[in-house]
């Protein structure tokens, strides 16, 4: 069975999400970073399917909580979110995963059937896909885009090196050019990993999302 290890890159909580700094004070915005921390790990956690579950950061403050809830950690010596995150490919490959997702903690609908989901399609391909399915050796890459289409949210890849991690403007289009230029097979999954939780914007829209979920009017 193909050992499969999630990757959960952080940044720091001080300054986190300053871009919701005209809807939230610093220490919302701390607070936020640090609930999705705990939701994300969490429900990583609780999917059978992966073997490893790592969060990479600069911030010791970060690896200690995460570390508590049971994660393994990375401490980050370069900088950015993608050099992080080759960082935590080579962890993870030393200790024998044949494949990656990678899962940002700002999305606020993360639950551990969500990531099977990304899971699975990694492993057995869609059904729903012309390109077919792929067999045990089939490079992959998955990729659940943000609700503009334009972004990437969460991404498997088997191998992890399948693909360079390219997070960043217009990444769902970096992610798919790159992934066809390596033959693997490329499959989007949909779902409440689309949604996202960057700007103000986002927030109203993830609390109005939030009421309809709950049936609020």
């Amino acid at each position: 069975m193909t050992r499969i290890a999630a990757i959960i890159p952080v940044g720091t909580f001080e300054g986190a999400k300053s871009r919701l700094g005209g809807a939230l004070d610093a220490e919302e915005r701390q607070d936020l970073v640090e609930g999705l921390l705990t939701q994300t790990v969490l429900a990583a956690l609780g999917v059978d399917r992966l073997d490893d579950v790592l969060v990479v950061s600069p911030d010791r403050e970060v690896l200690r909580q995460a570390a508590d809830l049971g994660a393994r950690t990375l401490l980050q010596r370069t900088e950015g979110l993608n050099a992080g995150l080759r960082e935590a490919r080579g962890d993870v490959v030393a200790g024998g995963a044949e494949a990656v997702v990678v899962l940002p903690i700002d999305l606020p609908f993360v639950d551990g059937e969500a990531i099977a989901t990304v899971v699975d399609a990694l492993v057995e391909g869609d059904p729903d896909q012309p390109t077919g399915t792929p067999g045990a050796d089939q490079p992959a890459v998955v990729l659940v885009t943000d609700r503009h289409g334009t972004g990437t949210n969460t991404i498997g890849l088997k191998p992890p090196d399948i693909i360079e991690p390219a997070f960043g403007p217009d990444s769902r289009r970096a992610h798919r050019t790159a992934a066809e230029a390596a033959g693997a097979l490329y499959v989007e999954v949909d779902g409440p990993l689309t949604i996202d939780l960057d700007t103000p914007d986002d927030l109203v829209f993830v609390e109005s999302s939030r009421q309809e979920r709950l049936g609020v009017d």
